[in-house]
């Protein structure tokens, strides 16, 4: 049987020979990149001289007679395997351009603009020569060459020899070297299917058991970290996926030439290759950003072995790509000794095609083995001589890949570096930022070689102050007169009449509040025995009322410290909080006296006593409390499921409520709606921040905070200025029909605001504040007025930092990280509580001691991802326990909720992570966005805009976005999510996934049910290695990958008459999504076919007639289809035939 390297050729073709594995890897991307450009090399540079145009022309076509991967072109198309086919002689496309009257500024924008167009122009895969040239004289004597071709042809390395060749083609064409010598001259052309015959004479199984062993343990691919914070359409477009859709853009940085000349004396000093400094140092940040100790990128390897012979003279594509893992080690020199020595292992398995080498990895096929790559280049461009009487000068190269960032090094007088980047997921300041990282970590190398590699840092001088300068809050002064209860006893006599609190239709004035509060405080330290009891926790276990107000008052004008007890929390909770407080004393009404059993409690029943505490003095007791004494004790949920008690300071709370008035612009007049519940800590700002600053409060009921209805009438009936509530609260009102109130300063905190909330918040108010904080940094410790142009980067900032206060965002290592990395929040400052009561243990894991620029400061670990944007304000990311490993990949659970939230039918969104026998899920539970007709008040399973099953659009609308792995494999519909008595999403209360019918998710039979699925079944077992295939298997779960994409999009073509993208096969990658994607195509081709007969004349052939054709001609289509298996022979000659046919 003959095949491509034995089949007879003809006087078109000269040979055909199969492609080299990166050659296979650059036909798949250029075909996949739905952007012209990818692969597309320019090779521009400058001759000064007398140049001889027809010299110049033939020259460059001696070069392609030459060369036989010259005049190489691709054949993919009904075949099963892609060939090069090399054709007897092509004419090379030579463009003259005459640009010599133009002005310089002119000439510079042309030229911009011709490389543009021709890149955009890119070439036909199948047609050669895959090269042009475009002359352009631009002066006397002066001329700008423009040498394009596409990558699949050429290495760099081939580039600087071609150069040299073109140099003796064009002397010898003008005289100035006899004909005669060219040959010897010129080294030995050797023919590119002599490497394709090396390379199938290699040991793959070795090179895979050696790549098996490179990678064992890597389960996904070492994300970059610095992703733009783009709106959530846009982000991520393919963020893990092989097919690209890039907007490339490139940035250009030169080291200074000391620091290059320390790191040419460094290598040499300790035996290293500048290649291996630059590699350590991009592994260092790639660790930083990333957070992963063991990273991986992609390594750019010349690829001419030593046992090919004259490799370094052949011209042609050998370069090859491949993973490059280092782990951090502990001393510098050693460490990238390492890294040197483990390029030098690679070296005999350079060939191995990437393909089989990630089918050695654990890492998905849907996911790129990297996302970064390095390509030191150290080809002599600069050794190319000048020809007599024409010199050749400034070249420059100028070429688009795949990945999303590629970073280039050449060796000059200066170490330069050229990065090639995806603007869509990266922005220009990041790469900017990257690149004064590698040169800090470069200095630092030679500068300080005896410290760890783990010290090294990535951060200059001048980027850690700014970074600092983030986090620092504004610098203010407190004093004993702020004190909540001394503050309120202040406008008591300044206003005493003003209004200070409603309730209910009824009011107290500022002198009747404080007077009450004064008469409890005091039958409290006289009947009680609380005089000499500063700081005791006193219980608060109260119904929302006046007495609350009153007793919170009292209770720390007696120096005492109040811990709220929420009357409808489990009885084991606030028997829980009772006895690790200490409490003995319990403030409580008549109808809550009894919700705790305990009876060792000295209960203080507002409700019985009241005779006697109206009996007290109206005067300020002395109590003599100080901003350090406790203000309140108050518990929050503990990972054992206990909660933990946090006390807060009066410093703390009169710090809170001073930068809070600050930023809110209070007013006497304002009137703050109070709508939390008091055992969560952000009531305390609700009923303290109108009251300190002589303001109203208007404190809702319990049912009136539940109800949207109710809240909505006292917002217009009170003409609310302030209300502050958590998102759940929000969406309560705007289910209710709330359309917002002018005026109304909006404060939205407690749990994560989405974008879509927020949105709709901006226009129900004078402002929207996004506020956060934990609880053991005394309630917000951030705050930033909304607006739209804040909200334009598909999250929400949670702002900077509030009064005497500090935020740092650091990694495990306690390191500052850079603008735009993510890092867990640390916070000090002012708010900063002592630590838990009585917790001594966890304390210390939490409130640790962190070293700042030499100053040893204690700081709260939130536990929150976060990462500074760069107008210094904070993005939120999701809790770091919200991070969680599913089938070897870190996932965000939160950037899933970010993402299903865009969908114009999602209300909200939350993920988890659950178990099934044997086996985890990622589930997605959603709420619908509820329509004002009642009739559409129902849990949908279908979307009504696209006709679509919910989970088959919901699987779609993620992919767009996240790689497959983040994509939940089960959604339930809910009607509402399940609250914490805070008002927070409670995830532990999430309904197992235990009946279908609650379902989106349906698991029907795994046959094929539809013609569509049965002819890509059977497309899919010609393919793949198993035979054995579900409709809901994954294509690169079971053995395929990206050049089995190829086959499979061509054999669609075929059978099913549908021209699918590369892009679309890797987005729905199952095998029923990719169905149920044809059939949509083919409905919507259905409808437009329909359209168009009937706008078209009837004259000539009727419709039954033309009808009738065309089932004669698609019957003649599907035999030739069906026999598209045939011998390597017959594909050939067929390739060659058509190759004929097309040159005629």
């Amino acid at each position: 049987m003959n095949t491509p390297e034995n089949a007879p050729m003809n006087k078109t073709v000269q040979d055909i020979y199969p492609l080299s594995p990166t050659q296979q890897g650059l036909l798949f991307h250029s075909l996949s990149d739905t952007q012209a450009g990818a692969y597309i090399v320019q090779v521009s540079y400058t001759l000064k001289g007398e140049l001889n145009r027809e010299a110049f022309d033939q020259a460059w076509q001696q070069m392609a007679n030459r060369h036989t991967i010259l005049r190489s072109a691709f054949v993919w198309k009904n075949i099963k395997v892609p060939v090069q086919v090399v054709g007897h002689q092509v004419n090379v496309p030579i463009h003259w351009h005459q640009w010599k009257m133009l002005g310089t500024e002119v000439q510079k924008q042309q030229l911009s603009e011709l490389l543009v167009s021709d890149r955009a122009q890119g070439f036909n895969l199948s047609h050669a020569p895959l090269m042009r040239i475009n002359a352009i004289q631009i002066g006397l004597n002066h001329y700008k060459v423009v040498w394009t071709h596409h990558h699949i042809l050429l290495d760099g390395w081939s580039l600087p020899k071609l150069l040299k060749e073109w140099i003796v083609y064009y002397q010898a064409t003008c005289g100035q070297v006899p004909a005669t010598q060219v040959k010897h001259i010129l080294s030995k052309a050797y023919p590119y299917r002599d490497y394709i015959a090396w390379l199938q004479k290699q040991d793959v199984a070795t090179a895979r058991q050696f790549w098996r062993g490179q990678l064992s343990g890597l389960s996904a691919p070492t994300n970059l970290g610095i992703d733009a914070a783009k709106p959530a359409s846009l982000s991520k477009a393919t963020k893990s996926q092989q097919t690209t859709n890039h907007h490339s853009a490139e940035q250009h940085y030169a080291l200074p030439a000391q620091l290059t000349e320390q790191l040419k004396a460094f290598a040499k000093r300790h035996r290293l290759t500048l290649s291996t400094l630059y590699q350590g140092a991009w592994a260092k940040v790639l660790s930083v950003y990333s957070g992963d100790d063991d990273v991986m990128y992609g390594l750019a390897c010349a690829g001419r072995p030593q046992t090919l012979k004259d490799a370094e003279q052949r011209v042609g594509l050998f370069i090859n790509t491949l993973p490059m893992r280092v782990k951090l080690g502990s001393d510098i020199v050693p460490w990238l000794q390492s890294i040197q020595t483990q390029q030098l292992a690679q070296q005999p398995y350079e060939y191995t095609p990437l393909i089989e080498i990630q089918a050695e990895s654990e890492i998905s096929r849907q996911s790129p083995l990297f996302e970064s790559v390095v390509v030191f280049e150290n080809y002599p461009l600069e050794s190319i001589r000048a020809v007599e009487g024409l010199e050749l000068l400034e070249v420059e190269i100028i070429e688009r890949t795949h990945y999303l960032l590629t970073l280039f090094a050449v060796v000059s007088e200066t170490l330069d570096f050229k990065i090639l980047y995806d603007a869509q997921r990266f922005s220009g300041s990041a790469i900017a930022r990257l690149t004064h990282h590698l040169e800090t970590v470069l200095a630092e190398i030679v500068t300080s070689p005896q410290q760890s590699v783990e010290k090294l840092n990535i951060l200059s001088k001048v980027e850690k102050q700014e970074i600092t300068s983030f986090g620092q809050g504004p610098t203010v002064s407190l004093s004993e007169a702020e004190c909540v209860h001394v503050a309120i006893a202040q406008k008591a006599k300044q206003t005493p009449q003003a209004t200070a609190l409603i309730f209910e239709g009824n009011s107290l004035s500022y002198e009747q509040l404080n007077n009450q509060a004064n008469q409890l405080a005091h039958y409290l330290l006289n009947n009680h025995g609380l005089t000499n009891a500063q700081n005791m926790p006193v219980g608060l276990c109260i119904e929302r009322s006046v007495e609350m107000i009153t007793a919170l008052l009292a209770v720390l004008k007696a120096g005492c410290a109040y811990v709220p007890l929420d009357p409808t929390y489990p009885a084991a909770r606030l028997q829980h909080i009772i006895e690790d407080a200490g409490i003995t004393h319990l403030i409580c009404h008549e109808a809550t006296a009894s919700v705790v059993s305990t009876t060792s409690l000295n209960r203080i029943n507002l409700s019985q006593q009241s005779v006697k505490i109206n009996a007290q003095s109206i005067s300020e007791p002395d109590t003599n409390n100080k901003l350090n004494s406790l203000a309140y004790l108050i518990y929050t949920s503990g990972s054992t499921g206990k909660p933990k008690g946090v006390p807060i300071t009066h410093r703390s709370l009169t710090n809170l409520l001073r930068s809070m008035a600050t930023r809110l612009r209070i007013r006497t007049t304002d009137t703050l709606m109070a709508v939390t519940t008091l055992a969560f800590d952000i009531a305390a700002l609700e009923l303290f921040l109108p009251l300190t600053t002589g303001g109203c409060l208007l404190l809702a009921s319990s049912q009136t905070a539940r109800d949207a209805h109710q809240l909505i009438a006292y917002l217009d009936t009170y003409g609310i200025d302030i209300m502050q509530a958590t998102p759940a609260t929000w969406r309560l009102l705007l289910s209710g029909g709330w359309s917002g109130q002018n005026g109304l300063r909006i404060l939205c905190g407690g749990e994560a605001l989405d974008t879509a909330l927020a949105e709709r918040l901006l226009n129900c108010g004078e402002e929207v504040w996004n506020v956060y904080g934990p609880t053991e940094t005394t309630i917000w410790s951030s705050a930033l007025a909304l607006s739209s142009a804040s909200l334009t980067e598909g999250s929400v900032p949670i702002g900077q930092p509030i009064d005497n206060t500090q935020l740092y965002v650091l990694n495990e290592k306690q390191q500052m990280m850079p603008t735009g990395v993510a890092g867990e929040l640390y916070i000090g400052g002012v708010g900063l509580s002592t630590g838990y009561w009585q917790r001594e243990d966890l304390t210390k894991q939490r409130f640790v001691s962190v070293l700042i620029d030499s100053d040893e400061k204690t700081l709260y670990r939130t536990g929150d991802r976060v990462r500074y944007r760069e107008d210094g304000t904070l993005d939120y990311l999701g809790r770091l326990d919200y991070q969680t490993k599913l089938r070897g990949y870190r996932i965000e659970l939160g950037e899933i909720e970010r993402v299903l939230a865009t969908h114009p039918q999602i209300s909200q969104a939350v993920t988890a992570v659950q178990e099934e026998v044997e086996k985890q899920q990622l589930v997605a539970y959603v709420t619908l966005i509820r329509h004002e007709k009642k009739e559409n008040r129902h849990k949908e399973t279908t979307l009504a805009a696209k006709g679509q099953p919910l989970t088959q659009e919901l699987r779609s609308h993620l992919t767009r976005q996240l790689p497959h792995y983040m994509v939940p494999t089960a959604y339930q519909v809910l009607d509402a999510f399940p609250l914490t008595p805070n008002g927070k999403i409670d995830r532990n209360a999430l309904p197992a996934l235990t009946s279908p019918s609650n379902q989106a998710v349906l698991t029907p039979d795994s046959r094929p049910k539809t013609a569509i699925e049965t002819t890509l079944l059977s497309i899919w077992q010609s393919l793949l290695p198993t035979q054995t295939i579900s409709i809901h298997d994954n294509f690169f779960e079971i053995g395929g990958h990206s050049l089995l994409v190829i086959s499979a999009q061509d054999n669609i073509r075929q059978q099913l008459a549908v021209e699918l993208s590369l892009v679309d096969l890797f987005r729905y990658p199952t095998l029923r999504s990719l169905a149920l994607h044809i059939s949509q195509i083919k409905a919507r081709q259905q409808g437009e076919s329909e359209l168009e007969a009937a706008v078209q004349p009837q004259d000539g052939l009727t419709g039954s007639r033309l009808a009738a054709g065309k089932q004669r001609l698609r019957q003649r289509l599907g035999q030739k289809r069906n026999k598209g298996q045939l011998s390597t022979q017959k594909t050939t000659h067929e390739t060659t035939r058509r190759l004929e046919e097309e040159a005629k």
